[in-house]
C-alpha cells in the first residue's frame, strides 16, 4: 500500500454503454492507458467519472471491476459523496473492502446552506461507519456543483477531530488562495488543485499533485512537467486544457477521448449531460492534433 497519494492523478471518465451501464471494459483499458502513460494514479467516478449519474449499485460494480482487473488500487482514489448519509457510507464501506487508496467525499449537495455542524456531523457517521476497516477521506471541494463548501475552518475542525483520517482535499473551485491556505492545515494534509496548471508549485511541495479532468489527455505531458520540471510539457499540457475553456468539460473530454482512442463510443455521456457539440467537437480534435504535432516536431 503506497504511504500517500500524489503527483499527476487523473480524474478518469467512465465510458458508458447504450443501455446507460459503466462500460467496464472501456473504461478498465482506459485505466490502463493513463497508467502506462505514467499517472501516478486514477480518481475514479468522480465528476469527470460521472459519478452521481449512476445509482449506487453501478458505483459498487465498477468499482468491484478495478479491483477484480488487478490494477493498482493503492493508486486508485474513487468518490464515494452521495446526498443520502446511507448511500455515501455504503460506498465508501465497499471502497474500503475492496482496498481503494481513499475515498473523494463530495459534501450532502441537495440541501444548501447547512450548518457547519451539519457538516461535520456527516463526515463523522462516515468515519464511524468504516471504523472496522478505515479507509482515508478526501474532502472534494467543489462548491460550483455542489452548492456547499468545505471551508478551511470546518476541515481545521475535522483534521483535529479525526487527525489522519482526513488526509486531504481536492480542490475544484479555482480558488487558489483558498487550497494555499487548506494545504497549512497540516503538513500531511494532501491538497490536489483540478488542474494541472500547479504541477510546478506541486512540485515544489505546496501541494501534493493536481487531480485533473484534462489529464485523460494529456497524462504524458503533465508527467513529465511534474517529474522533471519540463516547462515546455507544462505549456502544451495546458494548452490542451484551455481547449474547453467555456465549454462542457465532461463532453468535451470524451468526445476527445473518441479521438484519441478511435473509437465514437467514448462520446457517449449520461442525462443530464449532452454529447459534445459538432463544431465544438471538430475544434477539440484540431487543437489537440496540433499540440501534440508541435511536440513531435
Amino acid at each position: 500500500m503506497a504511504d500517500r497519494l500524489g503527483g499527476v492523478i487523473a480524474a478518469i471518465a467512465t465510458a458508458v454503454t447504450e443501455r446507460g451501464e459503466p462500460d467496464v471494459a472501456r473504461s478498465l483499458a482506459h485505466a490502463h492507458h493513463l497508467l502506462a502513460d505514467g499517472c501516478d494514479g486514477l480518481n475514479v467516478l468522480g465528476t469527470t467519472g460521472e459519478a452521481t449519474s449512476f445509482s449506487v449499485d453501478q458505483r459498487k460494480r465498477l468499482m468491484s471491476a478495478y479491483r477484480d482487473a488487478g490494477l493498482p488500487l493503492d493508486r486508485l482514489m474513487v468518490g464515494t459523496g452521495a446526498a443520502a448519509l446511507a448511500d455515501a457510507l455504503a460506498l465508501t464501506r465497499h471502497a474500503a473492502e475492496l482496498g481503494f487508496a481513499g475515498a473523494l467525499v463530495l459534501p450532502p449537495f441537495y440541501y444548501k446552506g447547512v450548518a457547519d455542524d451539519g457538516l461535520f456531523a456527516y463526515v463523522e457517521a462516515i468515519l464511524e461507519g468504516t471504523a472496522e476497516r478505515a479507509i482515508p477521506i478526501y474532502l472534494y471541494h467543489f462548491p460550483a456543483m455542489s452548492g456547499l463548501p468545505w471551508p478551511v475552518k470546518l476541515i481545521s475542525r475535522l483534521r483535529a477531530a479525526f487527525g489522519a483520517g482526513i488526509a486531504g482535499l481536492k480542490d475544484s473551485s479555482g480558488d487558489m488562495p483558498f487550497a494555499r491556505e487548506a494545504a497549512t492545515i497540516a503538513p500531511d494534509f494532501a491538497v490536489f488543485p483540478s488542474t494541472e496548471a500547479v504541477l510546478l508549485e506541486a512540485r515544489g511541495g505546496a501541494f501534493a499533485g493536481c487531480i485533473s479532468a484534462t489529464a485523460n489527455l494529456n497524462a504524458d505531458l503533465c508527467v513529465r512537467a511534474y517529474r522533471a520540471g519540463d516547462g515546455d510539457a507544462l505549456a502544451a499540457a495546458i494548452a490542451i486544457r484551455k481547449l474547453f475553456d467555456g465549454k462542457p468539460l465532461v463532453s468535451g473530454v470524451k468526445a476527445t477521448l473518441a479521438h484519441i482512442h478511435g473509437d465514437p463510443n467514448w462520446a457517449r455521456v449520461l442525462p443530464p449531460l449532452t454529447p459534445y457539440a459538432a463544431a465544438d467537437r471538430a475544434l477539440a480534435r484540431a487543437g489537440y492534433d496540433a499540440v501534440r504535432a508541435k511536440r513531435v516536431a
